[in-house]
């Protein structure tokens, strides 16, 4: 709706500034139609159990959702290591994520009855493992920007047999580094006249150039509203309470209580750009009330909730860490949600911050038959 007749900011539902001020808004996807008119084509979403055992939705990401290929990798080893836990219960499989991800992909070039799908990487420092394994798995060839390029209204992707026309890239890289000629010129990760393909319906892009707008931790907050407004429904599961920093009486209450909350910058991933304030220092609340005053727009905030826990075995020692779920959903002309997730761990004891880049695990997550729930012993609880 936002690029094509914003019909939610002409009501006044969302507000206007809010959603062209964000870092992921690209005016220059205003007006374009894309296949099935598709698009986010895989979102991951952050769920979490408070301390009252209520499921919310903690975070939205949609642009390019990362961990499935641990999310995987984590089911195979376990029932490689300990098949015995699998044996008499019927746990739902994951293994055909591939499989449902390629035909989402494919969903999204109705033009071909065999579209030509590739995934993007930006290379071998950025998350390679899993963008290998998910092409790998798929069958279909993993390319950088230099393999790539555009001529006669179609995306060429240079290969030993000669030019071979693509269908669909499975972008793994940031709008940012896309396309030089509409984005960050100094790019040289990207394919230079991608969007103009794009734009006359020659090529499909998953998730699409602009979907970013929608993980600023800001538009999060009016998602509720969203679901509310489009579907004349309320949410099945609530969003944690968030205040907005960009309001002024939010602001106020935020900067009043910043050693309680817990307080995040809107473009920022990876655990990063956060201030948890139970557990900050005087001068790391000092330089965040400093950065709110500033760039209010920039901040939101929400309560420092207790988090569900799991036991985990480290150096030895088995003890309590927070965990969070993040499920995968696939959208092409159906839509799939995977059976379990990602569950990411805090394996810092004590700590809250559950991403890898922060010193967080992941575990396997089974989704049983009722009746067939595990109780496993200590030794295996550590492991599930």
């Amino acid at each position: 709706d936002i690029y094509g007749p914003q019909q939610i900011l002409r009501d006044g539902v969302i507000p206007r500034a809010d959603v062209e001020s964000s870092a992921g808004w690209r005016p220059e996807m205003q007006g374009l139609t894309l296949p099935l008119n598709r698009w986010c084509h895989i979102s991951g979403l952050d769920l979490i159990r408070d301390g009252e055992g209520t499921w919310r939705v903690l975070e939205d990401n949609l642009r390019c959702p990362s961990g499935v290929a641990y999310f995987l990798e984590n089911r195979r080893v376990m029932k490689r290591l300990f098949p015995s836990l699998f044996e008499g219960r019927t746990v739902q499989p994951i293994d055909a994520y591939p499989s449902h991800l390629l035909r989402t992909l494919q969903d999204i070039a109705p033009w071909s009855d065999a579209p030509q799908v590739v995934l993007l990487t930006p290379g071998v420092y950025n998350a390679y493992f899993e963008h290998s394994y998910l092409a790998q798995q798929m069958g279909v060839p993993l390319v950088e920007g230099r393999d790539l390029f555009c001529e006669n209204g179609r995306v060429w992707m240079r290969s030993t047999n000669g030019p071979k026309a693509v269908d669909v890239i499975y972008r793994r890289i940031d709008d940012d580094f896309l396309d030089p000629a509409v984005f960050r010129n100094d790019s040289v990760l990207g394919v230079r006249g991608l969007i103009d393909v794009l734009r006359q319906g020659r090529v499909a892009i998953a998730n699409a150039p602009g979907t970013g707008v929608a993980d600023d931790k800001l538009i999060y907050a009016h998602v509720p509203a969203m679901i509310r407004y489009y579907l004349n429904e309320a949410p099945i599961i609530e969003n944690v309470p968030t205040y907005l920093c960009a309001r002024d009486a939010d602001r106020q209450y935020v900067l009043e209580n910043l050693e309680q909350l817990v307080v995040k910058s809107v473009a920022e991933a990876g655990g990063y750009g956060m201030l948890i304030g139970p557990h900050a220092s005087r001068s790391e609340l000092a330089d965040f009330d400093s950065k709110i005053r500033a760039n209010p727009r920039d901040f939101i905030a929400q309560p420092t909730l207790q988090l569900s826990t799991v036991p985990s075995l480290s150096d030895g020692e088995l003890y309590p860490c927070h965990v969070d779920l993040r499920p995968y959903v696939l959208r092409g002309r159906s839509n799939w949600v995977s059976p379990g997730g990602l569950t990411r761990v805090a394996l810092k004891r004590g700590s809250l911050v559950v991403n890898s880049s922060q010193g967080g695990g992941c575990k396997d997550t089974w989704i049983v038959d009722e009746g067939q729930m595990l109780t496993p012993q200590p030794q295996e609880a550590a492991l599930c």
